[in-house]
């Protein structure tokens, strides 16, 4: 029997990991992590259920998973879900077709012709041989994630309510005891020797997602910083990190502006922190010096809304003084 190691998200790590996977984020993420939230990470770690995490758009669920593998050295693999995707895709795709057509070129009695494909991300490379199945499988990221042999993995399933009413539910087979699936081209069963750490997202696109598997997840809303000090504090972070110039009194401006904005109402779709970071950089160093900090809070006209604004109606109404 396997006995993981503790781990632990803190939120804090200021140090690289060290020995950090390969396929780890090779960068720190500048993300400010509350109590709560770092609470609902370590018991989706800890108990190895799926963290379900909704909120406004733009709110960091997102970037959340790179700061936890970042941290805790781990591969990240991520899953972007479409309207399309189903529950395998994550876990293999099997190539009949590019299999059939190297039975058809291999000529009958020549030596077996080398041919070269890359399998992953890594740029791993083997010699694909139409006698062999396993050449023609491709694993998606919880695939990865179960065939790892020393770490556990963070897996990112993003936006899963993009996909049909049954995906959430397929998802249980697998993210459940025994923790396996079975491919069945190939005869293997692919066991899990870490369980994954899995954070999904939803901005519930398309209603509520079904109960059985909002049972089997832990759940967390990550609301919108709606304060200057906290905003401060994810700006503090971003620059640190990001080691670009930042001006105290532009940016408190830029805060206060921008929460008077979105607490004003009558918005369409608000924008989000890093729309908020986009146009706080822009408004430090798209122009040949930066914006006057004063201007900001006197005018009613907002510069770069381009950054701000992704729906006409909003764009129009911060266009004149």
């Amino acid at each position: 029997m396997i006995v993981e190691q503790r781990l632990e998200f803190t939120g804090n790590s200021h140090e690289p990991p060290k020995n950090p996977h390969p396929d780890s984020p090779k960068r720190r993420e500048p993300y400010v992590v509350s109590d709560d939230l770092k609470k609902a990470v370590n018991l989706a770690i800890y108990l190895r259920r799926p963290l379900l995490l909704e909120g406004d758009a733009g709110c960091g669920k997102t970037r959340l998973a790179s700061a936890v593998a970042y941290e805790l050295g781990l591969p990240l693999y991520r899953w972007d879900v479409r309207s399309t995707t189903k529950a395998q895709d994550g876990l293999y795709e099997y190539d009949a077709i590019l299999r059939l057509h190297d039975v058809q070129t291999r000529k009958v009695g020549e030596p077996e012709e080398q041919v070269n494909q890359t399998e992953n991300e890594n740029e791993v490379r083997f010699n694909r041989n139409p006698a062999n199945p396993r050449d023609y499988r491709k694993f998606g990221a919880l695939g990865k994630a179960f065939r790892l042999q020393h770490v556990p993995a963070v897996v990112l399933i993003d936006e899963i309510d993009k996909a049909d009413l049954d995906f959430p539910n397929d998802l249980l087979t697998v993210l459940d005891e025994p923790w396996e699936f079975k491919i069945k081209e190939t005869g293997e069963t692919i066991r899990a020797t870490h369980k994954p750490i899995v954070l999904i997202t939803s901005n519930k696109e398309k209603g509520n997602l079904p109960a059985p598997f909002l049972r089997r997840c832990l759940y967390h809303y990550l609301e919108f910083p709606n304060d200057p000090d906290l905003l401060q504090a994810i700006v503090d972070k971003h620059y640190e990190i990001e080691q670009e110039p930042l001006q105290s009194q532009l940016a408190q401006n830029a805060i206060n502006r921008f929460l008077e904005v979105w607490n004003k109402g009558g918005l369409f779709k608000k924008p989000g922190t890093s729309e908020f970071l986009d146009w706080l950089k822009a408004l430090h160093t798209f122009g040949s010096e930066p914006y006057d900090a004063e201007r900001l809070i006197e005018e009613n006209l907002l510069p770069y809304r381009e950054l701000l604004f992704k729906l006409q109606q909003d764009w129009k109404k911060y266009a004149k003084a």
